[in-house]
């Protein structure tokens, strides 16, 4: 779908959400080194337990907000908030302040979400939806490429003027999304969850949860997350404690690589695919089936890093961070997609919102690798990691078979 024919909704929202993501980018990975600086190390490792944990409750609640009170309200609330906090934090001289303006922002980000993918699949058709999220991925990745790079240099020089140039910046989002954006909750969503009170909502997400579908979906992805998300955690401790200083022969210029500077490398080597080809990637496996592009992701994943175990070369190890891109961008747009195909219409935003604590739980779980290095061996601590990849393919292999069934006996 070309972008010129996209919704008048999705034009706007993939410029606001660029601009948005670049902004939050500046400012979010110093701030547990800010942190550090305020409170301590030991206080701040306490205090970066909170925001996860509130951030479940945060998805969940948007989730089923998004059904209630409709996308767009929940979208523009939460920008609303984020501009009202970033002017507070620009001019805020207490640190605890700061945390607390840091949760909020944090929570609302866990809001929007929800209601924003709902939207794009109320929009767009499910055979086109893909290319979409896949756009809308892109988007978000090329913050994380951009924001970090502005804000090295103004988080800790400009800190006050950047921030609140961002709440200006926010602001003005705010107000075009408020003026442009029409609501796209449908009628159905309305009318099943006119008068739902708290208790009735949480009553909904015990039943979402017993979907056995759903649960299959879930435990797949906990599994799988717990293979890319070492992308962060354990590939770096590999690499600075496995991987010798070494020569890199780039014809006329020869660089002196260490462990740590190639983790460095492979996470920008990341970033960058990432931008430059999920669209790409995403037209290419057009015609894949959501269980094909799973699996195959699935197992790819595992597959680079066990291959790791294998090599301390620069060359492959760059190559591997490419197939585990690859596998990224197989995945993100697949997994979207799938989950908007399989929520009923009146429950899209509690399945969305629902969905993200596999990710929530999977960052829970993740760092046990790193402890468990101390114990074992890289190829182990890599088998192991393979192996959960396997498994996750194989459960979304029953899953698909489930669903496969189900969709057989509405038919009839």
């Amino acid at each position: 779908m070309n972008l010129k024919h996209w919704d008048l909704n999705l034009r706007v929202r993939i410029i606001a959400e660029t601009i948005n993501s670049i902004l939050f980018w500046m400012f979010f990975p110093f701030m547990t080194l800010y942190f550090i600086d305020q409170f301590g190390e030991q206080l701040t490792g306490t205090l970066m337990i909170i925001p996860p944990i509130l951030g479940v409750i945060a998805n969940l609640f948007g989730g089923s907000a998004a059904d209630r009170f409709g996308r767009k309200r929940m979208m523009v609330f939460s920008l609303g908030v984020q501009a009202i906090a970033l002017f507070i934090f620009a001019f805020s001289f207490s640190p605890w302040v700061d945390y607390l303006i840091f949760i909020g922002i944090s929570m609302m980000g866990s809001i929007y979400h929800p209601a924003s993918m709902a939207m794009v699949a109320d929009l767009v058709p499910l055979e086109e939806r893909r290319p979409i999220f896949a756009a809308f991925y892109t988007a978000v990745n090329l913050g994380v490429v951009i924001g970090p790079i502005i804000g090295s240099f103004f988080f800790f020089n400009y800190r006050q003027y950047m921030i609140l140039i961002s709440s200006m910046i926010t602001f003005m989002i705010f107000i075009v999304m408020v003026k442009v954006l029409r609501e796209t909750l449908p009628l159905t969503a309305k009318d099943s969850t006119k008068g739902r009170n708290l208790t009735a909502q949480l009553k909904n997400y015990m039943v979402i949860f017993t979907d056995r579908v759903f649960f299959l979906y879930m435990v797949a992805g906990i599994l799988i997350s717990q293979v890319f998300m070492q992308m962060d955690l354990y590939l770096g401790v590999y690499l600075k404690k496995y991987v010798p200083s070494q020569v890199m022969n780039l014809g006329f210029w020869e660089i002196q690589v260490t462990g740590e500077k190639l983790f460095g490398w492979m996470i920008s080597e990341n970033g960058l695919l990432v931008v430059l080809f999920t669209v790409w990637v995403s037209q290419k496996i057009k015609a894949w089936s959501d269980e094909k592009a799973l699996i195959i992701s699935s197992l790819l994943f595992g597959l680079s890093y066990w291959l790791i175990a294998f090599t301390t070369n620069v060359w492959i190890l760059i190559g591997l961070m490419a197939l585990f891109t690859l596998a990224e961008l197989i995945r993100t747009p697949v997994i979207q997609n799938f989950i908007t195909e399989m929520a009923p219409e009146d429950q899209r935003g509690q399945y969305l919102g629902a969905s993200s604590l596999q990710f929530t739980i999977g960052r829970a779980i993740a760092p046990l690798a790193v402890t468990l290095a101390g114990f074992f061996q890289p190829r182990i601590i890599l088998s192991g990691i393979f192996i959960l990849s396997i498994i996750s393919a194989l459960l979304y292999k029953w899953m698909f078979i489930i669903y496969r069934k189900r969709q057989l006996e509405q038919g009839e």
